[in-house]
């Protein structure tokens, strides 16, 4: 019983909490602008769909306000697409035609201090991939490649949140 109490008293104070719940942010951040990102694929759109979905995810998950006018905020969140490649990866032995392609996007992101310009956040090399898989009938042919984009962008917007609010 004595053991018990005493281990009670060491786990107490060891400084445990629950993994995802950090804020390691300054004090003097209120306010977060994600500024439009930059583009430097050929994939129309995807940044405008990046930006949206950490847009998102901000005002969802954390306490911070997001406004749209970056001469105001107390951070910016800057970023750009550097490459975007689809290559298939499963093939439909009858046909030979691709029936699974992988999506694979770089990104560059930066959580700014406005006052100080102090990084906060860098990625300069993020990598994300997505899959999606090609009906190899035509008659029930889907074009899923914007589907994997936005399942591609909430991933994204997901981990970044999660990495800015614990600074990894």
């Amino acid at each position: 019983m004595k053991y018990a109490a005493a281990l009670c008293l060491l786990l107490g104070g060891c400084g445990y909490h629950v993994g995802g719940k950090a804020d390691l942010l300054p004090k003097s951040v209120q306010t977060i602008a994600v500024a439009n990102f930059g583009n430097l694929s050929a994939r129309y759109k995807l940044p405008d769909k990046l930006a949206e979905a950490i847009t998102r995810e901000f005002i969802t998950r954390t306490r911070y306000q997001v406004i749209s006018d970056r001469t105001q905020a107390d951070a910016v969140l800057s970023g750009a697409v550097t490459n975007y490649v689809a290559f298939p990866t499963i093939f439909d032995a009858n046909t030979g035609r691709a029936a699974g392609v992988t999506v694979q996007v770089l990104m560059q992101l930066t959580l700014t201090e406005r006052a100080t310009g102090k990084v906060l956040y860098t990625r300069p090399n993020l990598e994300v991939r997505e899959r999606y898989e090609i009906s190899v009938d035509q008659a029930q042919y889907f074009e899923e490649s914007d589907q994997a984009l936005d399942r591609l962008s909430r991933d994204v917007a997901r981990s970044v949140v999660s990495a800015v609010l614990s600074s990894f």
